[in-house]
């Protein structure tokens, strides 16, 4: 019986030692944090009078701004710091002069007290003019310093009405000070004047412009700008897309911007030496009204325009970004001296313009190319593509294996021993 028991627990802890090696692999280590500075996102909202109106599901546009930031307070990062800023929330009176100004922070930019940003967003009231620019002006500067994302959100619900402060020049100074502060704009009318400035604004500094008529596309909305402020940050690179290969651009691995026109298409360059993976993604943004049902291309053709490899995306309106993606891997070359090969990625876009909508500049889109080393020779990656990881499985195997004859040796033993006794 002891022989037995020695047997058994031996087996059991053969086994825990195989199990403890797949769960703690040799060379693992612990996730190293890097600290970065905190991200910083201050919303602007427009307390106007306009904002009493009832179109927003049967409620006010007070109203639903009111729940989309408590949401969005529950919600909020840890590790971004949350302020709020109004406008046109203070002053009752007709004089314009005054009510340009009556821009305040309702809330400081700093570690979020979500009980006291709640009480606060609570007291505003709808009541008076609508001064877009002297606010973002002042947002701006309620973000300044440190080296953190730093981001706008503004809603709105109608154009700036203290010209001639245009708040796209108010935009385009901020973009000039070179401070990496973003403006992102949501509209809650479909008037094509407030379209026209807040995509203005959202265009000046990088920053997204989106038509918003229902309470939970708000609260939605808005969550994703504040969360993307704790995205590390990539500063993209500009670059112009041609209308034929042979005169584009050639990149190397980094994150792009360009314009494409609706319905067109734009290539780039990318050479990829044998051994090496190409893989790209791209995104189309719909930053004005568009017709429903549109998609995104991406292929890599060679620069005889035979296709390599595509990717497809597809839209119905209820997202205003479309992306898509693709990987090429170039086999290896037995010739050391083997000359890269130039591929060609074609993004086309099927959007179409609704009647009215300016089509000029191009809709944003934003590129990622990375070329990078392809798997090593064969013998080092994969039998039945386990890679590395097949030692352990035939380990596993064969302790199986061995397992079961011991097993199977200890039951004919027992049964034997029953028999004679």
């Amino acid at each position: 019986m002891i022989t037995r028991q020695r047997l058994a627990a031996g087996i059991c802890a053969l086994l825990a030692t195989l199990t403890a090696g797949v769960a703690f692999p040799a060379g693992a280590v612990a996730d190293e944090t890097d600290s970065t500075a905190s991200p910083k996102v201050e919303l602007v909202l427009d307390v106007s009078g306009s904002m009493s109106a009832k179109d927003m599901d049967g409620g006010s546009r007070m109203a639903a701004a009111k729940q989309a930031f408590n949401e969005v307070l529950d919600a909020t990062p840890e590790e971004v710091q949350l302020g709020i800023r109004t406008l046109g929330a203070n002053y009752h009176g007709n004089d314009r002069k005054t009510g340009c100004k009556d821009t305040a922070q309702l809330y400081p930019v700093g570690t979020l007290n979500r009980t006291e940003a709640k009480t606060a967003v609570a007291t505003l009231t709808p009541t008076g003019w609508t001064p877009i620019g002297p606010a973002l002006l002042k947002a701006a500067d309620d973000l300044n310093g440190g080296d953190g994302t730093r981001r706008i959100v503004l809603i709105s619900d109608g154009e700036d009405t203290c010209q001639p402060l245009d708040p796209c020049e108010v935009a385009r100074e901020i973009a000039a000070k070179g401070i990496g502060l973003t403006i992102d704009t949501l509209g809650l009318v479909p008037d094509a004047k407030t379209r026209d400035q807040l995509s203005c604004i959202a265009d000046a500094t990088g920053g997204t412009y989106t038509s918003v008529q229902h309470k939970e596309e708000l609260s939605d909305r808005v969550g994703q700008l504040v969360d993307r402020a704790a995205d590390p940050v990539v500063t993209p690179v500009a670059t112009e897309g041609t209308a034929q290969c042979t005169s584009a651009p050639t990149l190397k691995s980094g994150l792009y911007t360009d314009r494409e026109e609706f319905g067109k298409q734009r290539f780039y360059r990318v050479d990829v030496n044998p051994g090496q993976e190409l893989r790209a993604s791209v995104s189309v943004g719909a930053d004005r009204e568009v017709n429903p049902d549109y998609g995104v291309l991406l292929r890599a053709v060679t620069v005889h325009g035979r296709e390599i490899v595509r990717g497809e995306g597809t839209g119905n309106g209820r997202t205003d970004v479309i992306s898509t993606g693709l990987r090429y891997p170039k086999a290896e070359s037995d010739d050391d001296n083997a000359p890269a090969e130039t591929v060609c990625l074609q993004v086309t876009n099927s959007f179409s313009a609704v009647s009215g909508v300016k089509t000029t500049p191009g809709l944003p889109l934003e590129l990622t190319v990375d070329v990078v080393d392809g798997p090593s020779k064969a013998s080092d990656v994969a039998s039945f593509g386990l890679g590395r990881g097949w030692w352990l499985l035939g380990a596993l195997v064969l302790t199986g294996f061995v397992a079961g004859l011991l097993w199977g040796w200890v039951s004919r033993w027992r049964l034997a021993v029953w028999r004679t006794n």
